[in-house]
């Protein structure tokens, strides 16, 4: 099994297998790990949709298993794994984490207070808001 690291999700994908650099996984799993689905127009998430290069099209895909890693690259994204090759962590690309980064705003996120009761940072949004964190490690 490998675990397969993303910013929306980590998902243990049983179907995945390596081939020297590349990860191949189920089109199914690849879609609940990153939100890529493959359909005839290319991988699509939401409305927008990447088409497959014609001429390397058995490069990404391969009966029902997708390349996550050729796609991941295609995308301009990077993708990294452990030595064991056991843990793939598939990243943002530099112009997505730079335009968050201008926006100056911090992501969502929810967490509960010392009542339990769950709150967001989009609550407060307009306000002044100290974050701090700590860890016991």
């Amino acid at each position: 099994m490998i675990a397969v690291l993303h910013e929306l999700a980590e998902t243990e994908c049983r179907s995945a297998r390596v081939e020297g650099q590349q990860l191949w996984m189920d089109a199914g799993e690849f879609q609940s790990a990153t939100q890529w689905s493959l359909k005839p127009e290319g991988f699509c998430r939401g409305d927008a949709c990447v088409p497959v290069p014609p001429a390397r099209a058995e490069e990404f895909v391969a009966g029902s298993s997708v390349n996550a890693t050729a796609f991941w690259n295609h995308l301009g994204s990077p993708v990294v794994h452990d030595t064991a090759r056991e843990v793939w962590v598939l990243g943002a690309s530099a112009t997505d984490r730079s335009s968050s980064l201008q926006s100056l705003e911090a992501p969502d996120f929810a967490l509960p207070d010392l009542g339990g009761r769950l709150g967001t940072l989009s609550e407060h949004r307009g306000k002044k808001v100290l974050l701090a964190t700590w860890a016991s490690w």
